[in-house]
């Protein structure tokens, strides 16, 4: 049997998952509290769970196909100011050498209130003949300030960065740690560039530790499989790539929990709500892709790029603030801060004569949050979780289902304290408490210009049942709990796939420059520990801002199986389009097929002034043969490419969907797709650019292979 072991690191416990390497089922899982303060840091959380996990399930070295951990060390280094002193070459030459001299002198970077990033600053001017020894000479400048670790920077180092490998060369002859600019983006910007690789650099030394113990750990376990480590931007990359750029592992919590739904859930579009007993993240996935943004470091921007995480303080813990007059708020506070128990979860045999006290949980908070106490002493409160408990929302299978008689009692005190019935006052503590969730939902789906009649709520973490039902009947949305919702985030952590990204400045980019950014891309996935045969790249053009962006995913193995055994007829797909479109199944039509792959249209009347007027919309979905939505869009033409002539047709399909207008041709976006693979062609400029990286992509293909393209409209 091939086992996949995730862990993930989080502020109190630090789970750990195994997974069937065939059927990705859940084998089991177990949890230890964090090592926070172990000689060795959360790095000895991490080793003993790898130990008990494999003990606890009767797991062989030999079976574990994968393994990887998410880790909070370098958020929390950057957090409480754990970092170590950085030192930064700046380098350039004549006028841009003056620019470069005070883009590279960034000073100290406030990383959190009265913590800082110390940087000191030589620079080189790249001109002079005897460059080599003023480098050398700043390296012993900034040793005598006592910096740690060195930082080079170069103007214009992602065109060619000769002059920041000096430095690093020089740097590794002495055994200093060290980064150039050029290894963490591939972006002008030299400042941003530069304050980026200082922090990469301020947490190297500390990273560096922790991943040659882990890895140590698992070679001294004889697991052959490479230690992987989550990145922020829900992939996974090989500790070798953790030593060079450890913050990309920068706020990567949040992002392993997405991964399991993209993976375990198969989440097509949708926003996951990982909700805890303190927080809940929100996040953004769009045709089954993680939505990204710049990452920031005290205020500061940086080019990491990271997953897209919204938090509101509000989850299944949260506590009720009253008066006389009722519900005045829900959180931010929760019951674990106040060290009391839910009451679903209390003491039944303690529950006796509950009575209300207000209190403060923490010096300065208002001193309205409610707790509950009894005669004999007992003491517990109401949260989010009890609410949702005693109005049915939590079901039996849910982990967070709890006593609805025990929630009902502490609701009928607390009504007569506030002069309303118990169900009244649930329905008022969760409409409070979704209040700030419903708002962040719709926030993502106007930022990302998402159709919410095709998104769906996806709960994760242990209190997902608490918020996300309820969330989802204010919204009038689909929603579903992730199977195994509690563990969601190792689960994420042990099927994510490796992810790499390039990013360049290009003006006016040629095919040429496509295919390179691509290739590059590619290179750095199967260099993260990506199996060549499975990277995928996609390329993305933002014409605004002349950046060409590649992403390429893959994973380690090659996978032979999906999740889900079972496979659909068409007819049983068409009936799920129906029902997906909300319309008669005999209103839905397939467009086309690969075998594996269907892309199914419906036809779906809108009415408009009072259902006066009437407007026909034809939506496409495409469904894989177990009948899961990958794509969905606002219509689209899809046709069958032949085998001896797919460029050609390709090329018709793309002018059938361009349009015109004053400011040129809108080309579509273009989806191609075999099997069961979907190639993503969004987001480029021209034909000839679309019909060049469709030629890379369909290249490896036989001649008998199924192949259809999907061309939708940008407008």
């Amino acid at each position: 049997m091939k086992v996949r072991i995730g862990i993930d690191v989080g502020g109190t416990f630090t789970d750990a998952v195994a997974i069937d390497g065939d059927t990705y089922e859940l084998i089991g899982y177990l949890k230890i509290p964090t090592t926070h303060t172990a000689e060795e840091g959360v790095a000895a959380g991490i080793v003993k769970t790898i130990c008990l996990i494999m003990e606890k399930y009767k797991i062989r070295p030999e079976d574990v196909s994968f393994i990887a951990h998410g880790t909070t060390q370098a958020t929390n280094a950057l957090l409480e100011g754990d970092v170590a002193k950085v030192g930064i070459i700046g380098i350039g030459n004549g006028i841009e050498g003056i620019k470069a001299n005070g883009d590279t002198t960034i000073g100290n970077i406030e990383l959190a209130k009265n913590k800082f990033l110390y940087t000191e600053h030589e620079f080189v001017d790249s001109s002079k003949a005897n460059s080599i020894k003023m480098i050398q000479a700043s390296i012993e400048n900034l040793l005598k300030k006592q910096v740690d670790v060195i930082v080079a920077g170069g103007a214009y180092s992602v065109d060619d960065p000769t002059d920041e490998l000096a430095v690093i060369s020089e740097c590794e002859g002495r055994d200093i740690p060290s980064t150039g600019s050029h290894e963490i983006s591939k972006l002008y910007g030299l400042k941003i560039r530069t304050r980026t690789a200082a922090i990469n650099a301020s947490i190297l030394p500390k990273m560096i530790e922790t991943a040659d113990m882990t890895n140590s750990s698992v070679r001294k376990a004889n697991i052959k499989s490479p230690l992987m480590i989550m990145r922020c931007d829900g992939g996974v990359m090989d500790v070798n790539e953790v030593k060079k750029r450890p913050v990309l592992t920068m706020l990567s919590g949040p992002a392993a929990g997405v991964a399991g739904a993209l993976m375990y859930e198969k989440v097509s579009n949708g926003i996951f709500l990982e909700v805890g007993g303190t927080s809940t993240d929100m996040s953004a996935i769009k045709d089954g892709q993680v939505m990204i943004k710049y990452a920031q470091v005290g205020g500061h921007k940086t080019y990491v790029n990271s997953l897209d995480v919204r938090t509101v303080g509000i989850a299944g813990g949260s506590m009720v603030r009253i008066n006389k007059s009722g519900v005045l708020d829900v959180g931010p506070r929760s019951a674990h801060i106040a060290n009391l128990a839910y009451s679903c979860f209390a003491d039944a045999g303690r529950m006796v004569n509950p009575k209300v006290r207000l209190f403060a949980p923490k010096p300065g908070d208002p001193p309205d949050y409610l707790a509950i106490d009894c005669d004999n002493g007992y003491s517990c409160t109401l949260t989010v979780s009890c609410a949702a408990n005693y109005l049915g929302y939590v079901k039996e299978d849910n982990y967070s289902y709890g006593s609805r008689e025990l929630a009902g009692k502490v609701l009928e005190a607390v009504g007569k304290y506030c002069g309303c019935p118990p169900d009244e006052l649930a329905r008022s503590i969760m409409d409070k408490a979704v209040e700030r969730v419903v708002s962040v939902v719709e926030e993502l789906i106007k930022d990302y210009g998402m159709e919410k009649s095709f998104c769906t709520l996806i709960g994760g973490g242990g209190g997902a049942a608490t918020v996300v039902p309820y969330t989802a009947r204010k919204m009038g949305m689909d929603f579903k709990i992730a199977k195994n919702a509690e563990v969601i985030s190792p689960i994420g952590v042990a099927l994510a796939m490796v992810r790499d990204m390039v990013e360049r400045v290009v003006l006016n980019p040629a095919d040429s420059d496509i295919l390179k950014i691509r290739k590059e891309a590619f290179d750095a996935a199967v260099n993260s520990g990506a199996n060549p045969e499975t990277v995928n790249v996609q390329v993305e053009i933002d014409s605004a801002k002349n950046i060409v962006r590649a992403i390429a995913v893959g994973t380690t193995e090659l996978r032979t199986k999906e999740l889900n055994a079972r496979t659909f007829t068409e007819k049983e797909i068409r009936e799920k389009a129906a029902d997906a479109f909300r319309i008669d199944v005999n209103q839905v039509k397939t467009l086309a097929t690969t075998g594996r792959l269907y892309v199914m249209q419906g036809t779906v009347v809108k009415k408009a002034l009072f259902g006066l007027l009437k407007k026909k919309e034809h939506l496409v979905k495409v469904i894989d043969n177990e009948g899961v939505i990958k794509l969905q869009k606002k219509g689209g033409y899809a046709c069958r490419l032949r085998n001896e002539k797919r460029e050609t047709d390709l090329g018709y399909a793309i002018d059938r969907s361009t349009t015109y207008s004053d400011g040129g041709e809108d080309i579509p976006d273009v989806y191609i797709m075999y099997g069961k693979q979907i190639k993503t062609l969004a987001g480029l400029i021209t034909k000839s650019q679309i019909l060049n990286l469709a030629k890379v992509e369909l290249a490896s293909l036989k001649p008998e292979e199924e192949v259809i393209a999907l061309t939708v409209g940008r407008k």
